[in-house]
């Protein structure tokens, strides 16, 4: 909680934090990303079960991520204020060779979430950003501003899953038109409730309409997936990659990738052949219980899939 004159204080619980660390953690002298640093859960217990010649290296796009990781004073941590999806080109200038784990916490964290001034949530009113890095791309309101309806539907179905989209972005292009686009999450959420005419039980109208843009302003399905790829390359054999997804969305990109990996593909040029390895192996897939739920409603929708770098080499470098 916070006092009159001070910043506010904005928790945030790690979602299968043991778990995930359990799962990750196979040679405590290896090298292992921390793709998203957050409030620094997971890297401070990670960094808790790792040699003294073991090494973590974490990214997050959000500067206020990359304050709170300044604080980490331990010579094996490094924090990078990037996206994951760059683990490879940063991995390249760090010196950094074969990776024994790659950690992708996926989602919007509790603080992002909770402060109104980031523009995630529609249980507050605030400015209509979303960017988790707030000094790079374009915001949300800026992307209602300009693009037009067929785009914001396009949008808001596909990235939002919204059966709806279409009457949304129909609303939200009349009231630009009218002269008062909008500009806060509370115009935003008033516009999508007026479009939107049912709606599952206990499920806000504006839920889909927020996830939609959220993921379009920060690319993150497509981070997701050049992350995934750029992990597949980095690890050595043996290596882990646990990945904590929140939604369908990032979730099927990550059983789809794990899949094709895991499967030994035959080169129709050359039948009879005997097939390369497969380049994974999957491992498990864990929800949170009923007791961390229970502590933390957010962590209901998380779905944590784990998979292991075979001894397979990839095409134009060694195992």
């Amino acid at each position: 909680m916070s006092t009159p004159g001070t910043p506010p204080v904005f928790m945030h619980r790690t979602v299968l934090l043991d778990e995930a660390v359990d799962a990750l953690v196979g040679d405590p002298a290896g090298t292992y990303i921390d793709g998203t640093f957050g409030r620094g859960g997971h890297s401070r217990l990670l960094l808790s079960r790792l040699a003294p010649g073991g090494r973590l290296l974490a990214f997050d796009k959000d500067p206020e991520a990359v304050a709170e990781g300044a604080r980490v004073e331990d010579p094996r941590f490094s924090l990078v204020h990037d996206s994951f999806a760059t683990m490879a080109e940063a991995c390249r200038e760090r010196g950094v060779g074969a990776l024994a784990g790659v950690l992708l916490d996926l989602g919007v964290s509790s603080p992002q979430i909770d402060n109104p001034e980031r523009g995630f949530s529609f249980r507050f009113d605030g400015p209509l950003d979303m960017r988790m890095d707030p000094t790079r791309g374009f915001s949300a309101a800026e992307f209602l501003a300009e693009a037009d309806e067929k785009r914001i539907a396009e949008v808001i179905r596909n990235y939002g899953e919204e059966r709806f989209s279409g009457p949304i972005a129909k609303a939200l292009v009349a009231r630009r038109a009218s002269g008062s686009p909008v500009r806060t999450t509370a115009e935003l959420s008033q516009v999508v409730a007026r479009a939107v005419k049912t709606r599952e039980p206990g499920q806000d109208p504006a839920t889909r309409t927020f996830q939609a843009l959220r993921i379009l302003v920060n690319a993150e399905l497509e981070e997701l997936e050049q992350g995934l790829s750029a992990a597949l390359r980095l690890l050595a054999p043996g290596g882990r990659l646990v990945v904590i997804s929140f939604h369908s969305l990032e979730d099927r990109i990550v059983k789809q990738f794990i899949v094709r990996h895991s499967r030994a593909e035959v080169d129709r040029r050359a039948p009879f052949a005997q097939p390369p390895e497969p380049l994974l192996s999957a491992v498990a897939r864990r929800r949170p219980g009923e007791a961390e739920v229970a502590g933390n409603p957010r962590a209901r929708s998380a779905i944590m899939r784990i998979a292991e770098r075979t001894a397979a080499p990839l095409p134009g470098r060694g195992a």
